[in-house]
């Protein structure tokens, strides 16, 4: 314990806090006068730094744009950290417009997430700032509202994150993407072209076509076959970059009709989530509007041409008559039923499209320079008639695989069987109709048609038997002698009638002059 004398008196004490006060001020006054002021600030923040507290986390900002565009990494961390929403997370956004599958679930401002990779704890916040308004009644803030993310992590693992984490957050945010992408069907719309002030475009639909390679009715090695050609063609970005050869793959489906060669082309958009570009040829009457189409189609897209063989007459690379021939189809893709014009203004028509669709504009189209202007590409023709397509058509570069499109097998059959009527294992039937379709030709579309008319497994089946039959008597050429004879009958029948009726009106001569007379019966 210290005595009340050794204690110093509140006097001394006072008068020795004003003196030291004093001189910090005089210091403060000399370092002011004498020290230069960016010396000053040197040594404050050189201060500062030496004194602070050291962190052993770093944290990136990832805003969402770069005020000319959209950040990829910012795009790809809200795609991720949808998924990764945990039961402690208080407040969300969720959103779901009319083109989206599902409902899309976004962080709310200041809300956190922690994510594991390779045994590493990331701490993520979303950072949503308003705008600020210089006045309370400002219609326009001076800055507008920014978005970003914060990533905190151990500086130890930087190399890690640059080099492993961003990268799977890419490549699993586009994954996320293609899955729930909602395909679409583009077709032309010609309702303003030519003439009409216009240009062709096109217009789009939700594709919800349901067809798969499940659910497909293709032999199983055709169908692994195509499958197993598309997984090779999208994985193989850097090898068409490495050959110099534009990314696109061609498809030619050939095969009568009612084949599935439709349903391939829609299973196969499904299968790569690709969308789907119908181009009708027998719209287009110029190079220059193929050029222009296949310009505004996109990428991860499949492009078809249905009925190459049918879909337009194009005008031999060599023939010199092309136009001949863009006249006479333009005159035939009139719409039936309006007026002729007259000489003059068919004149300036025919004028109008001396430039027409050519066989060379839609192989450069293919396979020439304009082809490379895009990636990911699919190219489908189908056609009914092989052997009538131009042999230039059919070349690899161009029409890398063709697939013919037969007509329904047993194994078809059974798929269809376990599609439409749920049957999963045998039946009595299907020996017979087996038996019956392996030696009669019969089309997938045709099978199905018979398998739709009943819920009940025996009735469709046994409609699907007497079908068969019927088409294997047409084509053993056997015909049923009653129906012959019944169908000869009513033929004669028929003649009969049309002559006696004839003879009826005809004139005859009576007494020198024509006269029309009805014959009695």
């Amino acid at each position: 314990m210290f005595s009340t004398r050794e204690m110093p008196s509140a006097s001394s004490l006072f008068s020795t806090y004003a003196s030291m006060t004093a001189s910090v001020m005089l210091v403060r006054t000399m370092v002011n006068d004498l020290v230069p002021n960016p010396v000053r600030v040197y040594a404050h923040s050189a201060f500062r730094h030496f004194f602070k507290t050291r962190s052993s986390d770093l944290t990136l900002i990832i805003e969402d744009n770069n005020n000319i565009s959209r950040n990829q990494i910012y795009d790809a961390a809200e795609v991720y950290l949808s998924t990764k929403i945990s039961p402690n997370t208080a407040r969300l956004r969720i959103c779901k417009t009319p083109k989206e599958k599902n409902i899309t679930i976004r962080l709310e401002k200041d809300e956190k997430i922690i994510d594991s990779f390779q045994g590493i704890a990331f701490k993520w916040r979303f950072i949503h700032s308003e705008p600020e308004r210089n006045h309370p009644h400002e219609v326009y803030p001076s800055r507008s509202e920014r978005r970003s993310f914060e990533l905190s992590f151990p500086k130890k693992h930087k190399d890690i994150v640059f080099d492993s984490y961003v990268p799977f957050i890419l490549e699993e945010a586009k994954a996320i993407r293609d899955d729930q992408r909602v395909l679409r069907m583009f077709t032309l719309n010609t309702s303003q072209c030519y003439g009409g002030g216009g240009g062709i475009r096109w217009d789009s639909i939700n594709l919800e076509h349901p067809s798969t390679f499940e659910t497909l009715a293709m032999e199983p090695d055709l169908k692994n076959l195509v499958m197993e050609d598309l997984n090779r063609f999208v994985r193989r970005k850097d090898f068409y970059k490495r050959v110099g050869r534009a990314w696109k793959r061609g498809y030619l489906l050939y095969g009568p009709p009612g084949t599935g060669k439709s349903s391939l082309v829609a299973a196969m958009a499904n299968y790569l989530k690709f969308d789907i570009y119908d181009l009708q040829l027998a719209n287009i009457m110029r190079d220059s509007d193929l050029r222009r189409l296949l310009l505004s189609t996109g990428n991860r897209s499949i492009l078809v041409i249905e009925d190459i063989d049918c879909s337009v007459d194009l005008p031999d690379r060599r023939s010199g008559d092309g136009l001949q021939r863009s006249d006479d189809h333009f005159q035939q893709s009139k719409a039936p039923g309006t007026r002729s014009k007259d000489k003059g203004e068919s004149s300036g028509a025919k004028g109008q499209f001396n430039a027409q669709l050519t066989l060379s504009g839609l192989l450069n189209f293919i396979d020439g320079l304009w082809s490379s202007c895009g990636d990911e590409r699919i190219i489908i023709f189908t056609t009914n008639h092989k052997e009538r397509l131009d042999p230039a058509l059919l070349r690899p570069g161009r029409m890398d695989m063709h697939i013919h499109m037969s007509y329904c097998t047993p194994h078809g059959f059974k798929l269809l069987a376990a599609n439409y009527l749920g049957i999963s294992g045998e039946h009595s039937l299907y020996g017979e109709i087996e038996s019956l379709i392996e030696t009669t030709e019969v089309t997938p579309a045709q099978v199905a048609g018979e398998l739709m008319k009943s819920e009940d497994a025996d009735v469709a089946l046994e409609e699907l038997v007497n079908l068969l039959k019927r088409k294997k008597l047409e084509g053993d050429g056997v015909v049923d002698e009653a129906a012959a004879t019944t169908t000869n009958q009513e033929i004669g029948t028929k003649k009969l009638a049309k002559r006696q009726k004839t003879e009826n009106t005809k004139p005859r001569k009576y007494n020198g002059r024509k006269r029309t007379t009805k014959k009695k019966s």
